[in-house]
């Protein structure tokens, strides 16, 4: 089979690759029929990830038929539609018990990271009976991609973990893919404002659709000003940082109010300075978390009812045939990138 192979940092190829085969009873493998490019997968070929090691098939997400399974899959047999979740979990450790997935202790962040992804034309999926969902028949394949990761990841780590109530104040540091994901699920909650701040003017106003009710391209340094400015001195409730740099997260410091939260959602592959010599006295909260997946029967659900769209975030559809063409656009814009 063909895949997209990580070759070390800043370097990736289509190879040809064995098709993956049954290991342990309870895995099923996976006829890709789409997937996608998630910003974690930019961060792995900047040598951020040191998890992963040259030589794996990249990617996460995605939707498929099942292949085959293994003999310990009850849920699933071959012909059977199904989202492949990006967190693998057993759903018996400790941690899944808690529903803290991503740290599943035979699973968690796997795919594309420590064994081979879906970013090829099969996948092996382990822990298949809880790391997969059926697709129903009437679900759009396309939305259903950006619950495989993207939209889990905006809500959970930002959204649900920053604390986002009615009438509050919400910054998203960051009008990429990510930040557009919580910027969509932050509406669940009714924020009073929604301010997303970004580099780009195209990323801006693609924010402006989805819902943000003020942008400011930080590019003259004076985002902080600005959104100091709006808060009437105050600062927000809830930062959330989508981008992944010092810098991003050094402005959500900057913008948080008295008991506010700052929500990591980015990948840090460099140290961040902490500034507790202004934070100490303030009453905020700080977190981070890898997605857990914990809400995709939550989102499914909000996506069949059509409360949320996630085909809005797609711009550029490929061939796995043209799979290298389809990183490109995710470096500029702000939408995903799709290949099948």
């Amino acid at each position: 089979m063909k895949a997209l192979i990580y070759l070390g940092p800043g370097k990736k190829a289509v190879e040809e690759r064995p098709k993956p085969e049954i290991k342990t009873p309870t895995d099923a493998i996976v006829k890709i029929r789409k997937t996608t490019i998630c910003g974690t997968d930019l961060h792995i070929l900047k040598g951020d990830v040191a998890t992963c090691q040259p030589g794996r098939v990249l990617g996460h997400e995605g939707t498929g038929v099942i292949d085959q399974v293994g003999s310990g899959v009850t849920a699933f047999k071959p012909g059977e539609r199904v989202l492949i979740s990006c967190i693998s979990s057993c759903g018996k450790c400790e941690y899944c018990r808690k529903q803290t997935y991503s740290h599943c202790v035979s699973g968690g962040w796997v795919l594309g990271n420590k064994i081979d992804g879906t970013q090829a034309e099969f996948v092996r999926i382990p822990h298949a009976d809880t790391s997969l969902y059926r697709i129903p028949d009437d679900a759009d394949e396309e939305a259903l991609v950006m619950l495989s990761d993207i939209l889990p990841t905006g809500f959970e780590c930002g959204v649900l973990n920053g604390k986002v109530q009615p009438g509050s104040t919400v910054a998203i540091v960051g009008s990429g893919p990510i930040g557009l994901a919580a910027l969509l699920t932050a509406r669940f909650y009714s924020p009073a404002e929604i301010i997303m701040v970004d580099l780009d003017d195209n990323r801006l106003e693609t924010a402006k659709r989805f819902g943000a009710t003020v942008v400011i391209n930080s590019a003259d340094g004076n985002a902080a000003k600005a959104i100091m400015k709006l808060t009437s001195g105050r600062g927000v409730d809830t930062a959330i940082e989508a981008v992944g740099l010092p810098a991003t997260f050094e402005l959500c410091e900057a913008i948080v109010a008295p008991g506010g939260t700052i929500a990591n959602v980015g990948v840090h592959g460099v140290k961040v300075d902490l500034h507790l010599e202004h934070l100490w006295d303030r009453n905020i909260t700080i977190t981070t978390r890898l997605v857990d997946t914990a809400s995709m029967p939550m989102l499914l659900e909000t996506l069949r009812s059509r409360k949320l769209d996630p085909t809005l975030l797609i711009t550029h559809r490929f061939t796995f045939g043209h799979i290298l063409d389809a990183y490109d656009p995710l470096r500029a814009r702000p939408t995903r990138a799709r290949s099948r």
